[in-house]
């Protein structure tokens, strides 16, 4: 199915050089929504054109217009503001794009072919020194969305997981329970595995900063008092002694990541995200060092003189890069490399997505320019999706660490919510336990989810709990409603399959927006993928829910007399539900049958 833009560009181009005698490229042609205040289907910028007719905007606009309402029988009328040319297409064309719409089950959705690139999308990448929390859980929203909405764009998809497993922030948390965990384990102590390793996490700080505040007292500055701190210098020499591969640290890691990583499997799963390969940092770090020193070889690094390993990059403005420890620990540098050349050796993929906060723009920019300095040409296929901080309006759900929003409290926040919300409209009326749990943990998770989407990626955002669960406005819950509130309006119909479309029945203004609201799903769905941002999708959602509303609101649908009107208004709603059960997927989303 063709959309407006593609029915017009070949007419357009005619146009301009019939009328103006130039040659232009379809691509050159820029369209635009049309304002609402306006009528019209969408909108061409004559401005381009003004200069070659020798005339004002009007005129060079009446001149196409006339031109295009010949040349395309699809254009009832149009009308100009400006330099802009209000197209009109013809109710008949809406009627046929509706009927051919209608019978397509996975409208918008294009097939997988074996020649379709290969995307990898890397996302979520935990530390497992600590829990999920907040900041996490954006990025895995964000990263399982676009991997959805990269599928339905034709592209072959492959989500992975880094989890930074090792390092000196995991030495910590070891340390500390070593010294201060009695023995204590998930199931002796009540936690999850991921929230008990946080806890002792966060009691090393606790000591770190007293012995710190103590050697300060004695004349040392923080710096030195930073770098001389008895509990800093302990893990440091485990983590040297986790590299040489000391059996009793290498014991106590697994086990303590083992916690960790039986903890991220429960919030994962409710959050109803999987990955289809995880790599490990403990494996992919030494990888890192080879490529390191085979850079060393080529010239393309530096040794500096206390043994540590550079990259020069001030000819490129991104100063110098440290990829190796003076004291041969690797760094994020060291084993990111490592990780990129293992995956594209085993899947030689076409694009690769970094989901990581905008505070890591540099690292990435470091990354992707180190490889191509060591000749490896798909290195330029390595984006790196940034996005901004999410943040909470007030400290109400804030972890026990008291510092972040930890992702299990926000999840179970939610959950109460939506029965909060459920109990005073009734929705879980007549349902079973099981039936309202579900519905509880679908609403919030809607909730969460949409709230967090709906927001451009690269644009900090707050994330207000209260806003997110609101029936009415901007939300999932509201979209989530609308879709069962068709559900219920098909069951009371009786009608077993989408009866066939009458084309010969006027249609309501309010029927045309809707259509022309679903025949842009399949170019809402590529704007997404190639924006890389699940906000356009969202928010094309939510317009549709909206309008179905608007027209449920003057156009009745069961009541109707007319059986033609009634079965076309049917037909319609069915679409309409579909569409949002299909865009809320690609979104992470699930859809209740009632609500």
């Amino acid at each position: 199915m063709q959309s407006l833009e593609s029915i017009l560009a070949s007419p357009i181009t005619n146009a301009i050089k019939s009328l103006f005698g130039a040659n232009i490229e379809p691509s050159s042609i820029v369209f635009s929504k049309t304002n609402p205040q306006f009528e019209g289907d969408l909108t061409l910028v004559v401005f381009p054109y003004v200069k070659l007719a020798g005339k004002g905007p009007e005129q060079t606009a009446e001149l196409i217009g006339d031109f295009l309402k010949n040349a395309v029988s699809q254009i009832s009328s149009y009308n100009i503001v400006k330099g802009f040319l209000n197209i009109v297409f013809h109710d008949d064309f809406w009627k046929q794009q509706i009927n051919e719409i209608i019978p397509i089950e996975d409208f918008g959705i294009k097939k997988v072919l074996p020649s379709a690139p290969f995307v990898m999308v890397e996302f979520s990448s935990p530390n497992t020194n600590k829990p999920l929390h907040l900041g996490h859980i954006r990025n895995i929203l964000l990263g399982h969305s676009i991997s959805q909405i990269l599928k339905a764009d034709g592209k072959k998809v492959m989500m992975v997981n880094l989890v930074n497993d090792r390092g000196i922030h995991i030495c910590k948390s070891m340390l500390a329970w070593q010294k201060w965990g009695n023995g204590e384990n998930p199931k002796s102590s009540g936690l999850k595995g991921d929230h008990l390793v946080g806890k002792y996490y966060v009691e090393f700080n606790k000591h770190f900063k007293s012995e710190v505040e103590i050697l300060v007292k004695a004349g040392r500055t923080i710096e030195e008092a930073e770098k001389k701190a008895p509990l800093i210098l302990e893990a440091q020499e485990m983590l040297q002694k986790w590299e040489a591969g000391e059996e009793s640290v290498k014991k106590l890691w697994e086990l303590m990541n083992n916690w960790v990583y039986d903890g991220f499997t429960q919030t994962y799963n409710n959050l109803g995200v999987a990955f289809d390969k995880t790599y490990y940092e403990s494996n992919t770090y030494l990888l890192g060092k080879e490529i390191i020193e085979d850079g060393l070889a080529k010239n393309v690094f530096v040794k500096r003189p206390d043994g540590a390993v550079i990259i020069d990059l001030k000819a490129e403005k991104l100063d110098e890069k440290v990829l190796l420890r003076s004291d041969g620990t690797a760094v994020y540098m060291t084993q990111d490399l490592g990780t990129a050349v293992e995956r594209h050796k085993e899947f030689p993929f076409d694009k690769h997505i970094y989901v990581v906060g905008n505070e890591q723009e540099y690292h990435f920019k470091v990354l992707k320019l180190t490889l191509e300095k060591l000749g490896l040409d798909w290195a330029k296929g390595l984006f790196h999706l940034s996005y901004g901080m999410v943040e909470l309006p007030d400290g109400k759900m804030k972890s026990r660490e008291g510092t972040v929003v930890d992702a299990d409290e926000l999840i179970v926040a939610m959950e109460r919510s939506a029965i909060e919300l459920s109990d005073q409209r009734g929705l879980l009326d007549g349902m079973t336990e099981d039936e309202k749990n579900k519905l509880t943990h679908m609403v919030g998770m809607a909730a969460l989810k949409y709230f967090i989407l709906k927001v451009d990626p690269h644009k900090k955002m707050l994330f207000d709990p209260k806003e997110s669960i609101d029936l009415h406005g901007n939300t999932g819950p509201f979209i989530q409603y609308t879709h069962a509130r068709i559900r219920s309006i098909l069951k009371k119909s009786g009608l077993k399959d989408i009866p066939a479309i009458d084309l010969s029945i006027s249609i309501h203004p309010k029927e045309k927006e809707l259509i022309k609201q679903l025949f842009g799903f399949p170019t809402a769905i590529t704007e997404a993928a190639n924006t890389y941002s699940p906000a356009s999708l969202a928010n094309y959602t939510y317009e549709l829910a909206k309008l179905f509303n608007q027209f449920y609101d003057v156009c009745s649908v069961l009541k109707e007399e007319n059986v033609a009107i009634k079965n076309f208004r049917l037909a319609l709603s069915y679409s309409v539900a579909r569409t949002i059960k299909s865009a809320f997927l690609m979104l992470g989303i699930d859809v209740p049958e009632r609500m």
